[in-house]
């Protein structure tokens, strides 16, 4: 029989190579998106977008091989809005760093899940904490309007659209990963969102197949931007407590400020900065507020006369 002692070492063991696993995840996609910003001229934001889907698309579906045969229509539903989401979001947010600093864009973008947090929740810390993103925000608009270099509204408008298709993009994988079971939804809806692209993107793809330099740089965003950071959060997210998992994702804007600098010579001031650190902050504030709620609901006396046994003991 497992004593205590063994069973919290043995998370232990579990939660660091999980760490390594998210942190990996973060900077391989942020890698990928500044990757793929070389590649617009050739093929344009949609039409690299839709090179990435439909390369990963194929990856996934020759590894996992999923099984469709026996799904019911309320799987196919779920599984389709969820490719529509990850399509939407893909083009959205491609089209935001055409135009913006990657760091920039992904903070903007935060605002999505961020909100979705507070509506759901209705609690009043997380209102606290979507108010400390806005003035992330309030702070990137003084200082685009003051500063020498000012951001695009265009490109705004595309990450905040980014971040509503991310909270969508929240909503939808939560209930294709409940009807669909392993990776097998998730092969299904990057083709799916492939050919939601392809309308959009694909002539701009297209021009890709006639220069191979294109196509290979395609073929490592599509590796570094979809395959393996989903792959590394697929493992981590049943090593790791959702809080951590949160807090550890909640980084990616700093990953992409970084990514921005060293690949595209993007430089951040210090009121850039200070704005993404405070996406940062109400990020980490709603995920540790989260994990508290739940807690408490866990361990009050009639939350636990609710859930089944097992689930007591974490079964």
């Amino acid at each position: 029989m497992t004593t205590p002692r063994s069973a919290v070492l043995r998370r232990a063991d579990q939660t660091g190579p999980a760490v390594l696993m998210i942190l990996g995840s973060c900077v391989s996609l942020q890698f990928g998106a500044a990757l793929a910003v070389q590649m617009f001229d050739g093929v344009g934001p949609l039409g690299a977008t839709t090179l990435r889907l439909a390369i990963a698309a194929v990856i996934l579906l020759v590894v996992i091989r999923p099984d469709v045969r026996r799904w019911t229509r309320r799987q196919w539903v779920a599984v389709v809005a969820f490719g529509a989401a990850i399509g939407a979001m893909n083009g959205a947010f491609y089209s935001a760093i055409d135009r913006l600093p990657l760091g920039v864009a992904v903070s903007i973008e935060f605002t999505g899940p961020l909100i979705l947090a507070a509506v759901l929740s209705r609690s009043r810390t997380d209102l606290a904490w979507v108010s400390l993103a806005v003035a992330g925000m309030a702070l990137l608009g003084i200082e685009s309007i003051t500063g020498a270099e000012s951001l695009d509204p265009v490109g705004v408008a595309f990450a905040l659209l980014a971040g509503s298709f991310w909270a969508g993009y929240i909503l939808t994988s939560a209930r294709a990963g409940r009807l669909v079971p392993g990776h097998d939804g998730l092969a299904v809806a990057l083709v799916v969102s492939a050919v939601v692209m392809m309308p959009l993107g694909g002539a701009g793809a297209s021009a890709a197949f006639e220069d191979l330099h294109l196509l290979a740089l395609a073929a490592v965003v599509a590796l570094l931007a979809s395959v393996i950071p989903y792959s590394l959060e697929f493992a981590a997210v049943r090593r790791l407590p959702k809080h951590v998992f949160g807090v550890l994702l909640s980084l990616e804007p700093i990953v992409a400020a970084i990514a921005g600098w060293l690949l595209l010579d993007q430089s951040l001031g210090p009121v850039r900065l200070a704005a993404i650190m405070l996406v940062i902050l109400a990020s980490i504030g709603t995920t540790v507020t989260a994990s508290r709620m739940r807690r408490r609901q866990t361990d009050s006396p009639a939350e636990l006369s609710r859930r089944p046994a097992a689930s007591r003991h974490g079964g």
